[in-house]
Order: structure tokens, then C-alpha cells, then sequence
């Protein structure tokens, strides 16, 4: 492959006086805008021709990876596959085509799309009533917690202004407490993995009548199912509080239990998770909040119009393609696919906590620790072997912690390979742990330094100029 069109900035590609279009004859005039809204100077843009520019893309797209490349085992964000059908219906002109200003009577289609996908995400959950306008997790998180802060204060109960959050939760939940005006007060875990009941009984007794939710997720973020969420349910409603669901970790649920009947008010869900739905890149993405008979009126407008409706309708097609019977047997098997790649592993990697697991499971690292191996370099390791890397340093209750998940979507021969690369990069840790530290080498660039490019980021072309040259002095 040319290096110059592969490994080159586009700007680097750049001669001037090179055009790769043409604009049609102008039809309408020149016009002066405003001083306040013209450039100083020219836009600092590449001139390439049009075939040096689809090439250089077209080569550069190949670095992308997505569940479409290959095993994509990142825990706690549910990567699965993205079926085709899902992409053909969302991709209809009837839909494409339709403008959020038309009439209402206009859109009964897509209306009907809202109202089923709203109908099945009730029955799938337990929840009564949902909202698709949140157009991601954290935006349902928000919108649900507004839901149970106006449910409070509909009553007179202004107190209430503190949110429980287990320590193992995922970073979103305390943020989305914050950004709606509420305190956080953070309840334990046991060794076990799962919330330290007595030392809710605690918290609640020092401060129910202030507490206004409990947000959990179940299972865990450790993959643990929470088996104590009747009597967390009755304690925290028992003070007169609600129950928060975090809808990340719904794949596993789905055929075995819902949050509704557990004891959870409000929720959401991740489309872009459970119902396999494009996810990553920011976005898009769709947080769906369903909340249980009686708190139907107090569900926010948190966006115009019915959300980000192409992401509703390619769940609604999952959700059609697999059928009542089908969809029972996506948490089942994402839960075996999980448990199987956890017993094939224990030998070689430190499991901290042992047991079932659900849709997923977390590692504390290579049981052998005086290789001096880390997680991370085991994650970039796995680079040189085709997969993207589990989640590593997450969950914070552990220090080497790898988080893999699997999905439901998954063959058998897919994870023995990933099982087969797993125990053989342990045994390079072991014989040769010089190797794996200075990983990945088969990528187009080798391992960065974190910390400098997150702390001073080259984010312009004149940036990179500048500092090459100065690394040239």
C-alpha cells in the first residue's frame, strides 16, 4: 500500500490549486455578510483532487473497528451485532423521508412505530408508561430522575433532595444526580459484590426522610444479579423513596425477569444496547425512560418531538425479528456465553469474586502478578491479535479489573479463539512479559503515552507542524 495516501494527514496530501469538485454557475446573487460573522482569514482548508481524497478515506476507514470487524468483548456497553434489517427499515423513504414539522396526520406511520415500541418496551420491562424523547443513557438518566424529583415535589415533599448510588455504579449515575440539582450518598458493597444491605438500613435511618431514589443496576456492574432487591425495594420504598433502574445492564434480563417487577418506579433503556441499535462514536443514540401507574404525568419534555426516532425504529424491527418467543433467549445465552468465557479464564487471570455471573464478568488482572504484566498491557496486546479490548480499570472496586462481555450474538468458535488468545498472551507474560509491556506492534501506530494526550492534545494541523518541527530542531 502507497504510504503517502495511507499514512499521511490529508492535509500533508494538500497542493495548492488542486480542486476534487466544482460548484454549479451561482443563481442568486452576491450578498455581504455582516463584519461580526466574516473570517479574519481564509478557512485553512486541504486542496486535494477528488480521487486523492476518496483514496486516503477509503484506506484511513480500515483503521475503524466495530462489532462488523470482529469480537468486540467491551463490558458494560453491550456491543452487539447490529442486524442488516434493522438498517433496511430504518432506511425506507416512507420514514427517511418525513419532516418533524408535517401534520399530524401526515405521520401515522411512524406515530404507530412510537406507540409499539413504547407498548413492547412496557411489556419487556414491567413499566407502564414510556417516553422516547431521551436521546441517550445519561439523557434518560436525567429525564427519569426529573420524573421522581417532580413526583416529589407534587406532593410538598421538598426535602428530598438526596440520591443513593451503589459505589460500584456506572459514572453517569452520580453525574445525571448532579446535573438535576440532587446529592449523592454512596451505599457499599459487600465482598460479595452486591450492595452491603445493612449499610443502606443505615443510611435510610439517618436520612430517609431527605432521600429522594435509590439508582441501581441489576445485574451489576460486576455482572452480579442483585438477589436482595425485594427487601432493597421495600426499604427504600418504606421511607418513602424511589426505585431508579439503570437500564445498561437490561441484556441479561431480558426472558428472565423485568425491573418493573422487581420494585423499580423509573428506568431507562439503552436502546443502543439491549436492542441493538448503532452504538459508539456519540451516538446515535436513544435513552428511553418508562416509569410505573401513577408518575405517567410527570414524564419531562426533555427534546422536541418523538427523540431520535431512526434509532426507535431500528429497535422496534429487532424486537419484530426475533418475535415473544425468540427474544426470551437473549439473556439466556448472553449469560452462558459470559460464565463459559469466565471458567475457561479463571486459571490464567484473577477472579476476584466466583460464582455465577451474568452478561458479564470482571478479571483483577493475570493470576501470576510478578510478571509485572498489567491489564492494560494485556488490553493492547489484544490489538495485535484482531480484538477490540475488554473494559479495563472498570469497575474501581479492583485494581487490574477487565471487564468482558460477550453478548448473545456470539458463536461458540468466536470465543474459543478469543479464549485461545486470552491464555496466550498469559503465556507470554510469562516467558517473554517484555513483549506484551511493549504492545501492540502490529498496529499502524504503537502504544501512546495516555496521560501527555490527554493533557495536551494536538488538535490542529498547524499544532502538528508546529511541534514536529521543533522535534526536528
Amino acid at each position: 500500500m502507497n504510504n503517502r495516501l495511507y499514512g499521511n494527514l490529508i492535509f500533508e496530501l494538500s497542493h495548492e490549486g488542486r480542486r476534487g469538485y466544482s460548484l454549479p454557475k451561482n443563481r442568486f446573487g452576491d450578498y455581504d455578510l455582516p463584519r461580526e460573522l466574516r473570517r479574519e482569514k481564509d478557512a485553512e482548508l486541504p486542496e486535494c483532487d477528488e480521487l486523492t481524497v476518496v483514496r486516503h478515506y477509503t484506506n484511513h476507514s480500515g483503521n475503524n473497528f466495530g462489532v462488523n470487524n470482529g469480537f468486540y468483548p467491551l463490558g458494560s456497553c453491550t456491543m452487539k451485532y447490529n442486524p442488516c434489517i434493522g438498517e433496511e427499515m430504518a432506511a425506507l423513504p416512507d420514514f427517511t423521508g418525513l419532516h418533524p414539522l408535517q401534520p399530524a396526520e401526515t405521520v401515522a406511520g411512524a406515530q404507530a412505530v412510537c406507540t409499539l415500541l413504547c407498548r413492547s418496551l412496557c411489556e419487556l420491562t414491567g413499566m407502564d408508561a414510556f417516553t422516547l424523547k431521551p436521546y441517550a443513557g445519561a439523557h434518560g438518566e436525567l429525564a427519569g430522575l426529573m420524573v421522581i424529583r417532580n413526583y416529589h415535589a407534587s406532593r410538598g415533599d421538598s426535602k428530598r433532595n438526596k440520591v443513593i448510588v451503589p459505589d460500584s455504579a456506572h459514572g453517569t449515575n452520580p453525574a445525571s444526580a448532579a446535573v438535576c440539582g440532587l446529592d449523592v450518598i454512596e451505599v457499599k458493597s459487600c465482598p460479595d459484590g452486591t450492595v452491603d444491605v445493612d449499610h443502606l438500613k443505615g443510611l435510610l435511618e439517618e436520612q430517609g426522610g431527605e432521600i429522594a431514589a435509590m439508582m441501581m443496576t441489576n445485574p451489576n456492574t460486576l455482572g452480579l444479579f442483585e438477589k436482595a432487591i425485594p427487601e432493597i425495594a421495600q426499604l427504600v420504598h418504606g421511607c418513602g423513596a424511589l426505585m431508579y433502574y439503570d437500564g445498561a445492564n437490561l441484556n441479561p434480563l431480558l426472558g428472565a425477569c423485568r425491573p418493573g417487577d422487581m420494585g423499580f418506579d423509573v428506568m431507562h433503556v439503552n436502546l443502543h444496547k439491549t436492542f441493538s441499535t448503532p452504538h459508539g462514536g456519540g451516538g446515535p443514540g436513544s435513552g428511553p425512560v418508562g416509569v410505573r401507574k401513577g408518575l405517567e404525568g410527570f414524564l419531562p419534555m426533555v427534546s422536541p418531538y418523538y427523540g431520535n426516532f431512526a434509532v426507535a425504529m431500528r429497535a422496534y424491527a429487532y424486537i419484530l425479528s426475533l418475535g415473544r418467543d425468540k427474544i426470551k433467549m437473549v439473556g439466556p445465552l448472553a449469560t452462558l456465553n459470559a460464565n463459559y468465557i469466565k471458567e475457561q479464564l479463571k486459571d490464567d487471570y484473577l477472579l476476584p469474586i466466583g460464582g455465577l455471573c451474568k452478561h458479564e464478568f470482571v478479571l483483577d488482572g493475570l493470576k501470576d502478578k510478578s510478571t509485572g504484566v498489567t491489564t492494560m498491557d494485556v488490553a493492547k496486546r489484544l490489538l495485535d491479535y484482531g480484538y477490540h479490548a475488554p473494559t479495563v480499570y472498570f469497575p474501581l472496586l479492583f485494581h487490574e479489573s477487565l471487564m468482558i462481555e460477550p453478548t448473545e450474538n456470539e458463536s461458540k468458535d468466536t470465543i474459543d479463539a478469543f479464549i485461545a488468545v486470552m491464555r496466550r498472551i498469559a503465556r507470554e507474560a510469562r516467558e517473554c512479559p517484555e513483549e506484551v509491556k511493549q504492545a501492540p506492534h502490529q498496529t499502524p501506530i504503537g502504544r501512546v503515552d495516555d496521560v501527555l494526550a490527554a493533557k495536551h492534545p494536538v488538535v490542529t494541523y498547524r499544532q502538528l507542524i508546529a511541534e514536529k518541527t521543533i522535534g526536528e530542531i
